[in-house]
């Protein structure tokens, strides 16, 4: 038995050391990657920039080097961010080594209005004469061939397809499984196009949210078939007819359609490069991924002056405290947005919103740091792909609102949600429990047992005092009457194109018109920018990051489509007090 014991613990000290030496031998490795990324590189002549629109592009670059990591593949795979990106074009645009950019599509879950801007930047790129080819070796989703249309030429594998089929909205509806576990959600909700809350309450849409999805889902369409047509020369009429007929399947009929080019196989589209980049024939081409075009030194760069214009980048749920690096905690963006008030080198700030709203509190936080700001220097909001509901009351305080006209935004409204899990508890899991209380109403409000009336009225009491300030704020903000802004309100979830016509977005434009648009306004020709906020230390986003970051992945390769309803239920358990969200389970695609 001594003996066992001994060869146990030997084996479990062997374990724990092992652990440690592959631990540090990982640190060492990344330290060394984050080193690396710091160094400038040189890139030959005659070098084709890639841009590869089939992962997840985020408004930022993620420095996290856990992010990089494929769990199941043990692979890195670098995703550059769109600030990242466009700053690439505009350099590669005037860089003499660069001779044209190959897009490499496939599957592109990044969102309508990133889709929107990187388009437009790649048309701006054009203008330097260089080319842009397209290709997909396996599928060219809707995305990637809407950002295709800046290309001079869209090629797919002669096997591959384009999913080129019109967009839908799946909204999934949980109230018969919680029936059947025995949990109630009880609402509380100001707003009859609040859809945040229709999962649980119904089994499917009501006309209202049917018709809210209907109309912002509609007018994005019509900007993705408007430019599709445009670019490509195809009536709107045919378009919409390939759409409906899943022409997409079929590679012969998109290329005599004129909405591709044709098919080529990998060394014809090789061959197509070298022609256009005045490459030899059977020579290799120098492909530069984005990720290392951003180590390159920029030929022309232009003078930068002491003062600055600053880029706060908030993307994610709005949650309370301090938040992470996915999201955005209501006390450190106010701080955030304290702070750049405050120093009197950021001429301006541009204040990029990502975000679907989240708790109603951490929202008004963050407005109120805005406001304050908007008095003493321009604040310029960029909407990227969401800045709705509590990403709309951040942004509300600011001199001026630019967006894609496939943003979503809007959804002025707020719910409170509070499950009753009294019949899961005692009738399926036996467990009881009885409450002593000092006042009427101390364990209000309660897993165990459902709300009462009194309870009821004073959490629908506050609600309508968070909506009523929400709309006041808009009002404010956008110089409108808070009758009109509850008109246009209610929850309701508007497109990019529509909000501007009712007077919640300015004009239209991507982060660098922003930027632009904030030297305008503070009158400076000679700036720098500078985005905030500051990367967490590496050592600290390591200890922090060593399990979740990667946990999550885990997670999305194990159970692909279906993670999402995971994150959704995480998400709901974790907020608290009134929100000021859009719907959790809109998926537009």
């Amino acid at each position: 038995m001594k003996t066992f014991l001994k060869m146990l613990l030997a084996v479990i000290a062997g374990l724990i050391v092992t652990g440690i030496i592959f631990f540090v031998i990982m640190l060492s490795a990344l330290s060394g990657m984050a080193a690396a990324g710091k160094k400038s590189v040189d890139i030959s002549e005659k070098s084709v920039l890639v841009i590869k629109t089939n992962t997840m592009i985020p408004d930022r670059s993620q420095s996290n080097p856990f992010s990089m990591i494929d769990p199941l593949t043990m692979s890195f795979t670098q995703t550059s961010g769109l600030n990242e990106i466009l700053k690439n074009l505009r350099k590669a645009a005037e860089d003499e080594n660069i001779t044209g950019i190959l897009l490499e599509t496939g599957t592109m879950p990044s969102g309508w209005a990133t889709a929107d801007e990187l388009r437009t930047a790649l048309e701006e790129f054009k203008k330097s004469g260089k080319f842009i080819f397209s290709y997909a070796d396996y599928m060219m989703m809707q995305e990637g061939y809407f950002i295709s249309t800046a290309a001079d030429a869209i090629w797919i594998n002669p096997t591959a397809m384009v999913d080129f089929k019109g967009l839908a909205a799946e909204v999934t509806f949980y109230k018969e499984a919680l029936a059947k576990l025995g949990v109630e959600v009880q609402v509380i909700r100001h707003g009859k196009f609040k859809g945040a809350v229709e999962p649980y309450l119904l089994d499917k849409l009501s006309d209202e949210n049917r018709l809210q999805i209907t109309a912002y889902m509609g007018s994005i369409w019509n900007h993705v078939v408007s430019v599709v047509s445009e670019k490509r020369g195809v009536p709107v009429e045919r378009v919409m007819s390939l759409a409906d007929s899943l022409a997409g399947y079929d590679s012969g009929l998109m290329a005599a359609a004129g909405m591709i080019d044709g098919t080529l196989y990998r060394d014809q589209l090789m061959d197509s490069i070298r022609k256009a980049a005045d490459i030899a024939d059977g020579k290799e081409i120098n492909y530069v991924s984005m990720s290392k075009y951003s180590k390159v030194p920029a030929k022309h760069e232009t003078k930068a002056g002491k003062e600055k214009i600053a880029v706060l980048f908030a993307e994610g749920s709005i949650v309370m405290g301090e938040g992470d690096d996915t999201n955005i905690g209501g006390n450190r963006y106010a701080d955030e947005m304290r702070k750049l008030r405050l120093d009197s080198t950021v001429r301006a700030v541009v204040f990029r919103v990502n975000s679907r709203g989240g708790n109603a509190i951490a929202s008004d936080l963050i407005w109120r740091e805005v406001e304050l700001t908007s008095k003493v220097k321009p604040v310029v909001v960029s909407m990227g792909n969401y800045a709705a509901s509590g990403g709309y009351y951040i942004a509300a305080a600011a001199d001026k609102i630019m967006a894609s006209p496939v943003t979503v935004t809007g959804s002025i409204g707020v719910f409170g949600l509070i499950p009753n899990a009294e019949v899961l508890l005692e009738n399926k899991l036996g467990i009881g429990s009885d409450i002593v209380r000092t006042n009427s109403h101390s364990d209000s409000p309660s897993l165990t047992r459902p709300l009462n009336d009194f309870e009821r009225a004073a959490i629908q009491a506050n609600v309508e005092r968070t909506y009523s300030t929400f709309t006041g704020v808009v009002a404010a903000g956008r110089e409108m009457r808070q009758t009109a802004v509850d008109s246009i309100g209610q929850g309701r979830v508007w497109s990019g194109s529509d909000a501007a016509g009712i007077g919640l977005v300015d004009t239209f434009g991507g982060l660098t018109d922003a930027i632009n648009e904030a030297a305008t306004l503070a009158g400076l020709e000679e700036y720098r920018v500078m985005e905030k906020p500051d990367a967490t230390d590496f050592y600290t986003r390591i200890l922090k990051q060593m399990t979740g970051e990667m946990r999550a992945k885990a997670i999305r390769s194990e159970l692909g489509e279906v993670s999402r309803y995971y994150f959704d239920l995480k998400e709901i358990i974790s907020s608290g007090g009134v929100q000021a969200a859009m719907p959790y389970y809109l998926d537009i695609r």
